[in-house]
């Protein structure tokens, strides 16, 4: 797939998720994927783009899924009559080594409702984050070990 082609369905991509078709979103969005591509080009050399893509596409519909469960968790968890929450911090050991792939990893779990990247480890082994409901820590360490973090090695590795 050619990166042209790839931008344009990253930019149709971006148009969903910001909810605005307009001509000048669809045009930001293009631009931006270009840039980003242009940013990532070394991570594509000597690779298969169509492979790469489908693994990176896995990752994105990972994420929308893990959107909308975690949204509808968090709505369930507030519109409770007795919430019975336990908030807390928990430590999450890394599997992925480079900066990209652990803010990657942050990002997507900050951006997921009821999660919170706080902190990485000066040794880069541990992700701190705050969960609104920690109550089965283990449940929620499998949980991104199985989601994010494995489709993040996928895609990158």
């Amino acid at each position: 797939m050619s990166l042209y082609a790839l931008s344009i369905l990253m930019a149709v991509i971006w148009a969903t998720v910001s909810g605005s078709f307009t001509v000048p979103n669809l045009i930001f969005g293009f631009v931006i994927s270009l840039l980003t591509l242009y940013l990532l080009r070394e991570r594509f050399v000597g690779r298969d783009y169509t492979s790469r893509f489908r693994r990176v596409l896995a990752l994105v519909l990972l994420f929308l899924v893990e959107l909308a469960k975690s949204a509808w968790r968090v709505a369930t968890l507030v519109l409770r009559p007795k919430m019975d929450l336990k908030p807390g911090i928990f430590a999450y050991p890394l599997t992925v080594k480079s900066d990209w792939e652990i803010s990657l990893l942050a990002n997507l779990i900050t951006l997921t409702p009821g999660t919170l990247s706080i902190d990485v480890s000066e040794d880069r082994t541990t992700l701190y984050i705050h969960a609104i409901d920690c109550s089965d820590v283990e449940a929620a360490r499998r949980d991104i070990a199985e989601g994010f973090e494995k489709k993040i090695m996928e895609a990158f590795a």
